[in-house]
């Protein structure tokens, strides 16, 4: 029959041996028959079971003849299928736990008492984690301290556990380590024994009883507290009532409504005797994010208040509390553990809009390109989060469309076919989606993204030169000229090593006359001469020339990795510049070579063998002005006598530069440098050294002279030097003497103890060493002075010995006091000036006003009768009307302002000199009242003259006047108006 069949019977429940039903749960057990059924029919079989949700089922399975043992073992607590009890298809490997909760059963031999010691394995126990081969490392996370889960799933105590009567519940969460998925399951921890306890043939042999449950928000349950009672005698034990496994509540996201739903109704069976208050705790009732569930205090339902998110928060952890009216807790809280389910409302995101990435040419297929990843916020355990990658377009088509594949899970690039080429195509965009629902077009949601494969270039073309034959020519001489450019084209990527080209010169230059350098941008050849080359030895080259890349040709390329070419290069013919055949020349004479002496003939010769050219000869740096070189054959002759003493020899060398000029077109020349080496003779005399010298006046103070000679010669025309006293005069040799200290010195002291203060002339004879020698006889000036104890010449000596006396010394100190006395003075006048120029400041200087003024003589006047003025002259004119009848607008300064001023005080026509300081007083007084006056005391300027005066026009004064007028009264405005008063009033007549 094959596996195409299912041999199955079910019987009723089990015998009280296996289990014991009661009214929460029923266990039915199928046990295998022989009755032939076939697989088809077991879904339905399954599904009448199931959708009894007070029935759990227990299902067993078996192949028939040739098939493996299939064994399907589920414990349903309250749950369905779905609401219209269709059976699933078997879903592929999802990564996750086996089970969304499990119950650990911890056997009383591993107890100490009631008491798990650190460190103990529970029962070998572990909870299952499938990886599906996608996960390569887990990580697991216990969210109570006291216990941890090994990598390999089992549980371990990682405290001592105090007390075991109670179950003990906490959550498990498993990451990936690569990844950012996270799994969560409920364990559970009771003792062996526990009320709790399955039957026997439902756990497992590690101790572990699995379950899994389902239940959705719109399938309210009861959930009791459990209830605490006595048994035996009021002083017997008290025992309480074993809790059992409360599953996890599966509450969907994004739910419609309408809100409040209700979840669970929690129950304590003292609310028929008590009052009873029910409340729940814990992040998303009274912790935020708050009030996402809420129960009512009085039944006990609880609900949820709003859609759920489960990317925001996949689980709550919630305690419900049953209280009197008084808050006296009746019952011990309860864990509530409420999953969000997942729906597929998030879309593959890609972490990467634009992925780039590269794959060598000519790469074989399954060489792996690149890797695109796209992330799902659904749950990653179920369809909803499980992305699936394909290829939607790939541009261009060259060689086929279909160049590329992707690994539906992974997302991984790799190629499919050969034949890429970079030289044809660069580069490909594939337009990658992601699907999630695995890959489900009809149901899951999509997303795309760009992959842009860039073909890196391997070196698959080698350099091919354009020509066999390249042509050049190069003029003789020249370095560093190009000669000829060799071109060459490469299809690889340029400026690359597969691109850049190398050139070697294999043959026809064996003097490496040319060398050829890589042009970076064009990649073309340079031949460069990088030594002279010779029209008379070589007019021509003939090379060869190989191009390789700097990258060795890919392997498999049925091409040559070389090219190859000859280059023919012409040298041509120019007019060279003559040659010295020895530059510089070197000669050897002993000094003093007199004048019009040969000395030498310095020829050139034209390396132009071909051509018969004239060479003529010229001076170009001779420092001394000592040679002169003939013209037509070279030959050099001296214009002086040759001085080895002379400023412009450099180490006994002297140097001169010589031109030689052929009569080519063009002319070319050359230089030549002549050395001439002169040989020292003995003919300067020594100079003593130093000249002047200072003794102290007695022979036991102060030190000996120590002296020395100077000759220009050089040895053995110099020292050592013979030191000696002459005979004549006489004073010499009876006041001092020399003695000698080596070749080079000597001391010269006093022979007399004693030698008076002044300054003496001491001639000493100087004899060099040469052959023969010369003497010379110097003078050196010795001052003698008074010394202190330590040898030292004293102030006053000093001055006696320089020749000023004391009555020189008082006359140079009074010329000094003088001196600085006058430019004291000078200084005290100087300030003295500016200071009176600060305390009488004029407003116009004086040399600067051209009008007419009083002038200030700097004197005193004559007294009260000197300020005997008529100021009838300066008064204002009794009308305006002149003035008032003119325009507004700029007026001129000799004009009166029209403004409402101040009365001044008006004197009589013939004022009494006795007036004027009342006058003054009266006008000070007005000034001071004056609004339009400046508010500070400054020089009242009287530019306005006014339109007429009481005095009348002085052209009515002539020679002739009858005297009608009297003019005495001048004789009252002091001795400047005495002369007007003379010539008016009369005093001329006198």
């Amino acid at each position: 029959m094959g596996c195409d069949a299912v041999v199955l019977s079910l019987n009723s429940p089990c015998p009280p041996a296996v289990g014991r039903k009661t009214e929460r749960d029923n266990i039915l057990c199928a046990s295998l028959s022989g009755t032939l059924l076939p697989t088809a029919h077991l879904t339905g079989i399954i599904s009448t079971f199931v959708n009894n949700k007070h029935l759990p089922p227990l299902l067993m399975a078996k192949m028939k003849t040739g098939c493996a043992v299939l064994v399907a073992c589920a414990l349903v607590v309250g749950t369905s299928l779905g609401s219209h009890g269709n059976a699933q298809t078997i879903a592929p490997c999802r990564p996750g736990f086996s089970q969304s909760s499990y119950t650990v059963f911890v056997p009383r031999g591993v107890l100490q008492g009631l008491n798990i010691h650190k460190d103990t394995l529970l029962s070998s126990g572990h909870v299952e984690f499938e990886t599906c081969q996608q996960i390569e490392e887990v990580s697991f996370e216990s969210s109570d301290p006291k216990f941890s889960v090994r990598p390999d799933g089992s549980l371990y105590a990682e405290q001592d556990v105090t007390n075991l009567t109670e179950p003990i519940q906490f959550m498990v969460t498993a990451r990936d380590s690569m990844s950012k998925y996270i799994w969560e399951t409920t364990v559970k921890l009771a003792l062996a024994g526990h009320p709790l306890s399955p039957p026997i043939n439902q756990i497992a042999g590690d101790g572990i009883y699995g379950g899994s449950s389902h239940n959705h928000y719109h399938n309210s349950r009861l959930i009791t507290f459990p209830r605490q009672h006595q048994r035996g005698s009021s002083n017997g034990l008290r025992r309480q009532k074993r809790d059992w496994v409360i599953p996890p509540i599966n509450v969907p996201e994004n739910s419609r409504g309408p809100f409040p739903q209700v979840l669970v109704r929690i129950r304590s069976d003292q609310d028929k005797e008590i009052e009873i208050r029910y409340s729940i705790t814990g992040a998303g009732a009274d912790q935020p994010p708050s009030d996402v569930y809420i129960i009512d205090p009085v039944t006990g339902k609880m609900s949820v208040t709003k859609p759920l998110d489960r990317e925001e928060r996949a689980s709550y952890h919630l305690r419900a509390h049953a209280v009197d009216i008084n808050g006296n807790q009746m019952e011990p809280p309860i864990d509530l553990f409420i999953y969000v389910i997942d729906m597929n409302d998030n879309r593959p995101e890609f972490k990467n809009q634009v992925y780039n990435g590269s794959v060598a040419e000519w790469s074989k297929p399954g060489t792996s390109v690149m890797q695109v990843t796209a992330f799902d916020a659904d749950d990653s355990t179920t369809a909803n989060g499980l992305v699936h990658y394909r290829i939607l377009s790939q541009t261009p088509h060259i060689p086929i469309p279909n160049m590329f594949t992707i690994n539906g899970a992974t997302g991984e690039i790799s190629t499919i076919a050969s034949g890429i080429d970079r030289e044809k195509v660069p580069q490909y965009t594939i337009i990658v989606q992601a699907t999630d629902m695995e890959g489900s077009l009809n149901f899951g949601l999509s997303n795309t993204a760009t992959a842009l494969i860039s073909i890196s270039d391997i070196n698959d073309n080698p350099p091919e030169l354009d020509a066999k034959m390249f042509l050049g020519e190069v003029p003789e001489n020249a370095v560093g000229v190009v000669v000829a450019n060799l071109t060459v084209r490469d299809k690889d990527q340029p400026h690359t090593p597969n691109w850049n080209g190398v050139y070697r010169i294999t043959g026809g230059d064996p003097m490496g006359h040319f060398a050829i350098r890589t042009d970076e941008i064009t990649n073309d050849g340079r031949v460069i001469v990088v030594k002279p080359v010779d029209y008379e030895r070589n007019g021509a080259f003939m090379l060869m020339v190989v191009v390789t890349n700097q990258a060795h040709l890919a392997s498999g390329i049925p091409s040559s990795p070389s090219s190859s070419a000859s280059v023919t290069i012409t040298v041509l013919d120019v007019n060279e510049a003559p040659v010295f055949p020895s530059n510089p020349k070197l000669i050897r004479f002993e000094e003093g070579v007199p004048a019009d002496t040969t000395l030498a003939t310095f020829a050139a010769l034209d390396p132009d063998r071909f051509i018969q050219q004239t060479i003529r000869y010229s001076k170009l740096s001779d420092p001394a002005n000592w040679l002169k070189i003939n013209r037509t054959n070279g030959r050099i002759t001296t214009m002086a006598v040759l001085d080895r003493e002379s400023p412009y020899m450099k180490k006994n060398v002297y140097e001169a530069t010589f031109l030689a000029v052929d009569n080519g077109s063009p002319p070319a020349t050359g230089t030549g440098t002549l050395q001439i080496n002169l040989i020292d003779v003995n003919d300067n005399v020594p100079v003593l050294d130093p000249q002047e010298a200072l003794v102290c006046e007695r022979s036991r103070h102060g030190y000996p002279v120590n002296i020395t000679a100077t000759d220009l010669d050089s040895e053995p025309n110099a020292g050592p030097y013979v030191f000696e006293l002459p005979s004549y005069p006489s004073s010499a040799r009876r006041n001092w003497t020399i003695s000698r200290l080596n070749g080079n010195y000597a001391q010269l002291k006093l022979r007399i103890p004693y030698l008076e203060a002044g300054m003496y002339r001491v001639p000493i004879l100087v004899t060099d060493s040469g052959n023969p020698p010369l003497s010379n006889t110097s003078v050196l000036k010795v001052k003698v002075c008074p010394c202190d104890e330590n040898g030292d010449c004293t102030v006053i000596g000093a001055v006696t010995v320089a020749g000023l006396g004391t009555g020189a010394i008082i006359t140079i100190l009074i010329c000094i006091i003088i001196l600085l006395s006058m430019v004291l003075f000078f200084v005290v006048w100087v300030k003295r000036r500016e200071k009176e120029r600060q305390t009488k400041p004029l407003l116009i200087d004086p040399e600067d006003d051209v009008r007419d003024n009083i002038l200030k003589y700097d004197e005193e006047g004559g007294g009260e009768e000197d300020q005997d003025y008529d100021l009838s002259q300066l008064q204002q004119p009794e009308s305006l009307d002149h003035i008032m009848s003119k325009p507004a607008g700029v007026r001129r300064v000799d004009e009166r302002p029209v403004i409402l001023e101040s009365q001044y005080p008006v004197r009589p026509t013939v004022p009494h000199p006795g007036d004027i300081g009342e006058f003054i007083i009266d006008g000070l007084r007005a000034a001071d009242n004056d609004p339009t006056a400046p508010p500070y005391d400054s020089l009242l300027v009287f530019d306005y003259e006014g339109s007429g005066s009481t005095a009348g026009s002085v052209s009515s004064l002539d020679s002739s006047s009858s005297g009608e007028q009297d003019y005495d009264y001048l004789n009252d405005w002091g001795p400047r108006f005495k002369k007007l008063a003379d010539l008016y009033g009369g005093g001329g007549e006198d």
